[in-house]
């Protein structure tokens, strides 16, 4: 009975040393210390990945701290990291925390990344921002979405360059082209022949070509002298000019004033227009000049002057030509 109880306290001494044992190389695997000064901060960042406690702290790539506990909000959107630092190692404002991976599948930890070390000093309790991990399973799943694009493209392009075959590529579009290149290589040929043509006929009349060059030199000269003749008569003659070009426009003022005269009836003119018996009057004067002309052209003027009797108009003949005695 008393060697029993000894065995199982000899057991309990055993186990709880090895249990000790355990603790101190965990604790002494990630360099931390059971009777070391720390300080807490806390992290908050969306996703933590692998990250669990104990898991270690590492700034500069040196361990400074633990990470303690790992808590999820209530929302489920943020996590937040409870982090033990050592109080020799102060960590400033502008660091940036990471949680990064050891290795491509190793253990996570929590990178601290000194920046200007220009803003204080993170204090116990504070709370700033991690990033989180580099999540290589979402980056796979981008890429085979990636991929599946890629294909999606490569077989739109396949069908693309069918249906260029198909309908471009074909026999008949081949003889169009081959058809249109043999006509422009003809066209080409024949501009050719017309330049080289044009060139001949340059160089045969090149004499007659320098003398209608050399006139029409000659006739620009002769209109730049025939324009600067005018424009010395202009400027010479620019008084008279304008005082032609007034008394043109004076002339123009007393016609429109003559003739508003003349249609309201003034003066002799716009008597004969406006007076009927004055207008018949001045016909009648005008039909017997008429006559008298025509008798001085048929029996001159002699007979007219030593005539007896003047000569009988006859108002009804159609010529109105007067007769002798």
């Amino acid at each position: 009975m008393e060697k029993s109880r000894l065995d199982r306290k000899v057991g309990m001494f055993v186990g709880l040393g090895l249990l000790l044992l355990a603790v101190m190389l965990i604790y002494f695997n990630k360099n931390a210390s059971l009777f070391g000064r720390t300080y807490t901060l806390q992290l908050h960042t969306e996703n933590v990945g692998g990250l669990k406690q104990q898991s270690g702290v590492l700034l500069a790539g040196v361990i400074v701290g633990s990470v303690h506990d790992i808590q999820l909000d209530p929302s489920g959107t943020n996590v937040t990291i409870v982090l033990q630092i050592y109080k020799r190692f102060p960590i400033y404002h502008d660091a940036r925390f990471v949680i990064e991976e050891a290795g491509f599948l190793g253990d996570h930890y929590i990178s601290v990344i000194p920046t200007a070390n220009t803003e204080p000093v993170l204090t116990n309790g504070e709370s700033v921002k991690c990033e989180p991990p580099f999540n290589l399973q979402e980056v796979a799943r981008s890429a085979a979405g990636f991929i599946q694009r890629l294909d999606e493209t490569a077989r739109t392009i396949d069908a693309s360059v069918i249906d260029l075959r198909r309908e471009v590529l074909n026999a008949q579009t081949l003889a169009n082209f081959g058809g249109a290149i043999t006509n422009l290589r003809v066209s080409t040929e024949q501009g050719l022949a017309t330049v080289q043509e044009v060139r001949d006929l340059v160089g045969t009349n090149r004499g007659q070509i320098n003398l209608v060059v050399s006139n029409i030199v000659l006739f620009s000269a002769q209109l730049n002298q025939l324009a600067e003749t005018a424009s010395n008569l202009l400027v010479t003659n620019g008084f008279h000019l304008t005082a032609a070009t007034r008394n043109i426009q004076d002339l123009t003022v007393d016609a429109q004033e003559l003739i508003s005269g003349v249609r309201a009836g003034q003066g002799l003119a716009g008597t004969l227009i406006q007076n009927n018996q004055t207008s018949t009057n001045f016909q009648a004067l005008a039909e017997n000049l008429s006559i008298t002309s025509s008798n001085l052209n048929r029996f001159g003027l002699w007979h007219l002057l030593w005539s007896h009797a003047p000569a009988v108009t006859n108002t009804n003949s159609p010529t109105h030509e007067g007769h002798r005695p």
